[in-house]
């Protein structure tokens, strides 16, 4: 990968993470100023509450019921449910026309073509899921063999965009200790598709751009006073 083809990935990136990740982030951080976004368990709202701040003022406790959704689990659903999008757009020049695979590419380490299904993190698969990756990539095998092509194990892979191999779960190492198709991640992963040993740390640095553009912090903390005044939370605060 030279410099320009290096830019314009790492450009296609940024305006990916910030139209479809960052503003639906956005999007989703507003809707909770709604108490009913919540299923709220009182007992531990409070304690979260004062967990967090030292006191179960109506603030705090929109604070303890915001703070995990925004941070946690709305960024996280997001990016992972979004990882096909991010093949179509941003990996375009990779993507595979075969049937089940995400993206196909020659290894730069050793030149191997590898046919990938891109995963978003080291704990994104469960047990069923193991069956299923192992079982399509198997028939991937067969369908070349019968049509005369070369295709092992080592050219079916599994890549993970980010983390390291200390990180994944059992369920990625049972796809390679059992059934011996290769899983790579994180920097592995990115230098393996593009040749440079920095791209991965790049990709990250642009993440972060687009966080520093975006800068939310105000509009958050309208978000929580809004959600505070709510009678629920009021309710809830004066219980505390």
């Amino acid at each position: 990968m030279d410099k320009k083809q290096k830019k314009d990935l790492l450009s296609k990136t940024k305006v990916w993470f910030r139209d479809v990740i960052a503003i639906n982030h956005i999007e989703n951080t507003r809707k909770l100023a709604n108490v009913n976004e919540f299923n709220i368990n009182p007992f531990l709202a409070i304690y979260l509450a004062n967990f967090l701040t030292g006191n179960s003022d109506p603030i705090s406790i929109a604070k303890a019921l915001i703070y995990p959704r925004v941070l946690g689990t709305s960024i996280t659903t997001s990016f992972g449910t979004n990882i096909q999008k991010f093949t179509s757009d941003v990996l375009s020049a990779f993507k595979s026309t075969t049937s089940g695979i995400d993206i196909e590419f020659h290894d730069n380490l050793d030149d191997i073509k590898r046919y990938c299904q891109l995963k978003a993190g080291p704990n994104t698969i469960n047990k069923d899921d193991v069956e299923t990756i192992a079982g399509h990539f198997k028939g991937i095998i067969q369908l070349a063999k019968t049509n005369g092509l070369k295709l092992s194990f080592e050219n079916c892979t599994v890549a993970i965009i980010y983390g390291n191999q200390n990180e994944i779960s059992g369920h990625y190492k049972r796809i390679t200790e059992e059934y011996h198709f290769p899983v790579l991640i994180g920097n592995d992963f990115w230098f393996r598709l593009t040749g440079d040993k920095e791209f991965y740390f790049d990709l990250i640095k642009t993440f972060a751009e687009v966080a520093s553009e975006a800068d939310f912090q105000k509009e958050l903390e309208s978000v929580i006073l809004e959600l505070s005044r709510t009678s629920e939370i009021q309710s809830l605060a004066k219980k505390g």
